[in-house]
């Protein structure tokens, strides 16, 4: 009794280890919240019209200074590889750091044409400018996640800060309800994702990515419905980011009815995030299941590129038809991820980055076009525009024809890449229906530049003022068509930073 009594009395200290944490590593989601947060504080403690002057220009120079944090990691992954930090739970390599900066260069992008929008519409405030910050500080959480917890925290970060996003236009109806619809299927796929990340760890014992992929290469299962089970459930919740059919539903309602920038966004960086995560989950877990999974992938990519062309067709609503052409366009990601090669790869990467310039300057001019109240997005809006709007029309013009692949435009690169990827992975049926989905997509873009060049200008299109460009929007208009028209001249600085990411993505964490 002594003894116990004594021990009892003198409790052993306990020894806390905390993980070791490389900060430099961490630096562009860092600044991407401490900008979030300082601006929060900022706009909480300074008022009135000067103060607001400066909400949209501070979050562009934080996206930009997040963009530019990567530089340095990337010099350190090509000489020293990839590398993990906070206990393995994020993972630096080519990829991850890639990803990012495309994340950060479609936020600084986003941000410049939100801020005019804002104006315009007179709902000036921090809100939108915290809103778009964290959501991308979410993505880049994605595109290092490392575990599958990681992953789960970073998809909700990105989601949660659109879905108020979708609906920050309190005086249309329809922001509200886009913002309702995106909430509750969010939440739904949400909820199949984590339970997807249940059914994997009661199937190998771990959340931690590069676990999971060491126990799947040393143990055979006798029954691995349980780890195909939690696969299936991952996919439907990436597919849904992505917006994948049949996961798609919610676009076209959630792009038609949020403001038009924050479409832009949800296009660009909600996309980048979502097929980051997919690719990094499932090429370097589940790399050793790759004949389960690519299946399931190839059916996807057929029904996305099919769907998103054919529907497109009908649309008589710009936004509703970029939202579908988003779902096209995800199905020639698709077509690069199921290769499961390196080229794959790079494709992927590729094509997210030349996508999210060529679609935010779309919905950039789009936006500018819509007028106060964000209502004439109609084809018939659009007719005859040209005659009123001629650089506005030909820089939207030079953006649809990027998307449907026209060469000297980023489009034609990114295409180019998906199929060869797909022809040397041995996929030319899929690649195929890509080429023909292609032509039927480039039938609706030029429906629309038709319109804009041979449509009758209406009487109430007449009577409207001139539309007055903003800075932000005149400076994003200029980046996005010098990146779009740029980088399908001379694609080759990007093609070789998507090139060294590569590697780094499938050796990671083996």
């Amino acid at each position: 009794m002594n003894a116990l009594a004594a021990l009892v009395a003198q409790p052993k200290p306990v020894k806390i280890v905390l993980p070791t944490v490389n900060w430099a590593a961490l630096a562009p989601v860092l600044i991407l919240i401490a900008g979030a947060i300082v601006l929060l504080v900022a706009g909480s403690l300074l008022r009135g019209p000067k103060a607001r002057m400066f909400y949209g220009p501070y979050s562009a120079l934080v996206a930009l200074a997040a963009g530019l944090a990567t530089i340095p990691q990337w010099h350190r992954v090509q000489h020293h590889g990839a590398f993990t930090t906070v206990a393995g739970m994020f993972g630096i390599d080519g990829f991850s750091l890639f990803a990012t900066a495309t994340i950060c260069a479609a936020l600084f992008l986003a941000v410049l044409f939100i801020d005019g929008y804002l104006v315009r519409e007179d709902l000036v405030g921090i809100e939108p400018f915290v809103l778009l910050l964290t959501s991308a500080s979410g993505a880049v959480v994605m595109a290092s996640a490392n575990d599958l917890i990681t992953m789960f925290v970073g998809l909700e970060i990105m989601s949660i800060s659109v879905y108020v996003l979708a609906g920050i236009h309190v005086r249309r109806a329809r922001s509200g309800e886009a913002a309702l619809k995106y909430f509750i299927l969010g939440g739904l796929s949400s909820a199949f994702f984590l339970y997807g990340i249940a059914l994997v760890y009661g199937a190998t014992g771990s959340t931690h990515m590069a676990a999971i992929a060491d126990y799947l290469a040393q143990h055979a299962f006798s029954n691995d419905l349980l780890l195909l089970t939690g696969m299936m459930l991952m996919i439907v919740g990436f597919g849904f980011k992505v917006s994948a059919v049949p996961f798609h539903q919610w676009a076209p309602d959630v792009y038609q009815g949020s403001p038009t920038p924050v479409s832009g966004f949800m296009a660009s960086v909600v996309k980048v995030g979502g097929f980051v995560g997919f690719v990094r989950v499932f090429m370097t877990t589940f790399g050793n299941f790759q004949l389960d999974w690519q299946p399931v992938i190839y059916a996807i990519a057929i029904a996305t590129l099919v769907v998103g062309s054919v529907l497109a067709l009908a649309q008589t609503d710009v936004k509703r038809l970029l939202a579908y052409s988003s779902i096209n366009h995800a199905g020639f990601i698709l077509v690069a991820f199921e290769q499961a090669t390196p080229a794959g790869t790079e494709s992927v990467l590729f094509y997210l980055a030349a996508y999210s310039f060529m679609v935010l300057g779309s919905f950039g001019v789009v936006s500018l076009l819509s007028r106060r109240g964000d209502g004439h997005t109609s084809l018939a809006d659009f007719a005859g525009i040209a005659r009123k709007e001629p650089a506005l029309a030909f820089l939207l013009t030079v953006f649809l024809l990027a998307q449907a692949g026209v060469p000297f435009t980023v489009g034609f690169v990114a295409k180019f890449e998906v199929l060869m990827a797909a022809v040397d992975g041995g996929s030319w049926p899929l690649a195929l229906v890509a080429m023909i989905t292609a032509v039927i997509a480039a039938f609706l873009y030029l429906k629309v530049i038709i319109v804009m060049y041979g449509g009758e200008l209406s009487e109430r299109a007449a009577a409207l003022p001139r539309v007055v460009v903003p800075w932000g929007a005149k400076l994003g208009l200029a980046l996005a068509f010098v990146l779009v028209v740029g980088l399908g001249v001379a694609p080759g600085p990007m093609t070789n930073l998507a090139e060294h990411a590569t590697p780094h993505l499938i050796a990671l964490g083996k």
